[in-house]
């Protein structure tokens, strides 16, 4: 198992204190810190490599619920927010291949319904008051949590369950709460949560170009055009 960064300090990481700085630190190693994190960044990859049955499952679970007229639905805080509106980008506009839009929603961004909900119903429903109007069976459900531990991500994906859609979450190494209610979990090997977020934001990627592809080959096959 690659160490982590915590559990391997040495003299050229560490950070020397000076009590005449503003920030507390008197010198750090910048080498030092750019080696560390593309050494934890490449191990997380590597480690994604293991889970491709894991991401081709989801793939499929993803490219049925396209072929019958469902969504995927993105939820997540934070930067999980940020890569929620981006996944849900790539499939309504494009990613590689020109081909019709993909229903995609990032239940992130409408500050309207954010803030009333959160104020109305508090943080914890943000997502879940969403999933409840908006989601079918036949939809598929994503939540993104570093820590797996995003009450109003967890709650939202048990709301998707009883609806009856499927549900995947993105996780780190710990999986935390969230793994006990996502039908399928994509756990990335590292407890930092940039590297977390980076291998999150890989893995959609990946499962937007086999979705894409398999959109193609089927209008392709169809002998139709994608308008």
């Amino acid at each position: 198992m690659h160490p982590s960064i915590a559990s391997t300090p040495s003299d050229k990481t560490s950070l020397a204190s000076n009590s005449d700085s503003p920030s507390g630190v008197s010198s750090i190693d910048p080498i030092a810190i750019f080696q560390q994190t593309i050494d934890e960044h490449m191990h997380a990859v590597q480690q994604l490599a293991l889970q491709r049955e894991v991401l081709g499952s989801i793939a499929l679970r993803m490219i049925q619920a396209i072929r019958s007229s469902g969504k995927i639905v993105w939820c997540g805080n934070g930067g999980s927010a940020a890569e929620c509106q981006h996944l849900a980008a790539e499939f309504v506009g494009r990613f590689r291949r020109d081909r019709r839009g993909l229903a995609s929603i990032a239940l992130t961004t409408d500050t309207s319904v954010l803030t009333s909900i959160g104020n109305d119903y508090g943080f914890v429903e943000i997502f879940r008051r969403q999933v409840e109007a908006l989601c079918t069976p036949r939809d598929v459900v994503v939540g993104l949590s570093t820590s797996g531990n995003s009450q109003n991500v967890c709650t939202a994906l048990a709301e998707a369950k009883r609806i009856g859609a499927f549900t995947i979450c993105f996780t780190g190494m710990d999986g935390g709460e969230i793994v006990a209610v996502g039908d399928v979990a994509l756990r990335v090997a590292s407890k930092n949560t940039a590297t977390i977020q980076e291998i999150h934001l890989l893995a959609g990627h990946i499962l937007c170009d086999w979705v894409e592809t398999a959109v193609c080959l089927k209008v392709a096959a169809d002998g139709v055009t994608n308008e």
